[in-house]
């Protein structure tokens, strides 16, 4: 099988998987190459094994259908182009970044100092906004994630570019990416995603273990949704 996807940086990575096909038959994925019935690969595989079995990736239909979902959620699905927005802007220039870099750098210090962080091995490492991908709703939530860790170097970074506006940057984009960022109704979201995509991601990961087990998996969407349930009801 050869498949592709777009990695954070939004660049096209490749990837090949060879399968053993044993005499309990042989299944592949919902990659419109691979399901189409007349010219895709199942289509091919049948003309030689009338008995294969066709069965779409499971442990990537959660994260299809909650990127799906999210886009019918009208304040979602605008939250989710601001954040991809945002994001695009921070990033287009190495300059933005070392800035990120800095002022995230600076706050971590001020938050140590404040005692509002702890320190350790391993701990504050400073970070990037993280790239949404359209087809894996982990990199949503590692997004999301990161602008929360990031918020307030976020800001300083377009404040900063609409200062340098005379040296050649764009105010006019900053300027709206800084009131998207700092209205109510993105804070919320930002907040709320944040919960309930913690919940969904640890799901999404154990799907995707190599060593599950149809029970297990049960029993873990079953305790998904009842936390789900339980973190509606409190809100």
């Amino acid at each position: 099988m050869v498949d592709e996807a777009r990695d954070e940086f939004m660049k096209e990575q490749m990837t090949v998987v060879f399968r053993y096909v044993d005499a309990e038959g042989q299944g592949y994925d919902e990659a419109s190459n691979m399901r189409d019935m007349w010219n895709g690969l199942q289509a091919l595989i049948l003309n030689d094994c009338p008995y294969a079995y066709y069965i779409h990736c499971f442990a990537h239909r959660l994260q299809l259908a909650l990127v799906k979902a999210s886009k019918q959620v009208v304040p979602i699905s605008g939250f989710f182009l601001t954040l991809l927005f945002l994001i695009k802007i921070v990033n287009v220039s190495c300059k933005r970044n070392e800035q990120l870099q800095v002022a995230s750098a600076n706050e971590i210090a001020r938050l140590i100092d404040v005692e509002e962080l702890e320190t350790g091995i391993g701990l504050n490492q400073i970070d990037i906004l993280q790239q949404l991908v359209e087809t894996r709703w982990s990199s949503h939530f590692r997004s999301v994630s990161s602008l929360l860790r990031m918020f307030t170097p976020t800001l300083e970074v377009l404040h900063n570019i609409i200062d340098d506006a005379i040296l050649g940057e764009h105010p006019a984009e900053a300027e709206l990416a800084y009131e998207s960022l700092t209205s109510f109704e993105f804070v919320f979201i930002l907040h709320l995603e944040k919960e309930t995509m913690e919940i969904t991601d640890i799901l999404c990961q154990d799907l995707q273990s190599q060593s599950q087990d149809i029970l297990n998996a049960m029993h873990l969407v079953s305790s998904t949704k009842a936390l789900i349930q339980k973190f509606r009801d409190d809100g």
